[in-house]
């Protein structure tokens, strides 16, 4: 029997040939095909393994770095801070000379009691030569002396704060842009120093020339609370500390300090405006007793006269100027909002 003229005894010696060559060929390969797939599938679990390892340390080394760099800057502001409260109990009650170099004034405290002393003598002159009771002329003395001048400091320092913080805002803004321009935070500041209005101007001079004696920047801009002891200047000098120890984008946080401010004073201008009623109120209730007085005088003089002219009527004096001193302080401090 033939298939395809060949005998079938030949084809199916032909057949078991291949098989068994096949099988030795397989017999003697498989080894060496199951080690190299062996290895093969190692070197995929290494490379997964290796790949894993890595993106684990970078997570980790990630998360390292966030932690410190959270702890730097919490460590920087609680010692920033422990500063600070060091400082704002000198500054909550600054002596004298403090004040007067808050306010602007380039005097020496020998010419400032000069002045005083001057002060208080004329208007104690001022007090005898008007008729005013002889025990009464040391009281006006003290207070012209110690009064007058001392109020008329603590009211130029209030006024120069305000030119402070109407400008401040927009130094920043000129530094946010300084910065970006690629020029460094010590440029900005030169440059404030030279081109911004006053009061600004003087302060950030302080920086430059403390700078020049050695301080470095967070110190010089922590220095100017001490002259504008204002919470703008000490949140600017936290910005200028916390980006000196732990680094970031000095731009943008100057730039989120500038948008702060400016909303705190949108927002002093908003309360200002409501309690300005409270406010006329209180100016009105606060000037009904003089100005009554007065009009009585001007219509009746011998009626209230004596008011002025008894011992009885100077103690009622006296003694309703208090209270109504006591009452104009409560509705000072009633309608004094903070921000």
């Amino acid at each position: 029997m033939t298939i395809f003229g060949l005998p079938l005894l030949v084809i199916g010696v032909s057949l078991l040939s291949l098989l068994a060559i096949g099988g030795v060929l397989y017999a003697l390969f498989y080894g060496a095909i199951e080690n190299e797939q062996t290895v093969n599938r190692r070197m995929s679990k290494i490379k997964v393994a290796q790949t894993d390892s890595r993106s684990k340390k970078a997570a980790a080394d990630k998360v390292m770095d966030t932690q410190k760099r959270r702890k730097a800057i919490a460590d920087t502001l609680t010692d920033f801070d422990e500063k600070s409260k060091d400082r704002q109990k000198r500054i909550k009650n600054p002596a004298l000379k403090e004040q007067i170099q808050q306010a602007g004034l380039k005097i020496e405290m020998r010419t400032f009691y000069i002045y005083s002393i001057v002060v208080g003598v004329v208007f104690a002159i001022g007090a005898f030569f008007i008729g005013m009771p002889l025990y009464l002329v040391p009281g006006v003395f003290f207070a012209g002396a110690f009064g007058l001048p001392r109020w008329i400091v603590s009211m130029l320092r209030k006024r120069r704060m305000a030119k402070f913080m109407d400008e401040f805002p927009n130094s920043l803004d000129i530094i946010v842009r300084a910065i970006k321009s690629g020029l460094p935070l010590n440029d900005g500041l030169r440059l404030i120093a030279a081109e911004a209005k006053e009061p600004v101007r003087s302060e950030f001079r302080r920086i430059v020339e403390s700078q020049q004696l050695g301080l470095s920047t967070p110190e010089a801009c922590a220095r100017m609370y001490e002259s504008m002891p204002l919470s703008e200047a000490n949140f600017f000098a936290i910005v200028i500390q916390i980006q000196a120890q732990a680094g970031g984008n000095l731009s943008e946080a100057l730039g989120n300090l500038s948008k702060v401010l400016r909303a705190r004073k949108t927002m002093k201008s908003k309360i200002a405006a409501m309690s300005m009623e409270a406010k006329a109120s209180a100016g009105i209730i606060g000037s009904l007793p003089p100005v009554v007085v007065l009009l009585i005088y001007l219509s009746s003089p011998g009626y209230i006269i004596t008011l002025f002219t008894t011992d009885t009527g100077l103690l009622i004096l006296g003694v309703s100027a208090v209270w109504m001193s006591i009452g104009v302080f409560v509705m000072r401090q009633m309608i004094n909002f903070e921000v």
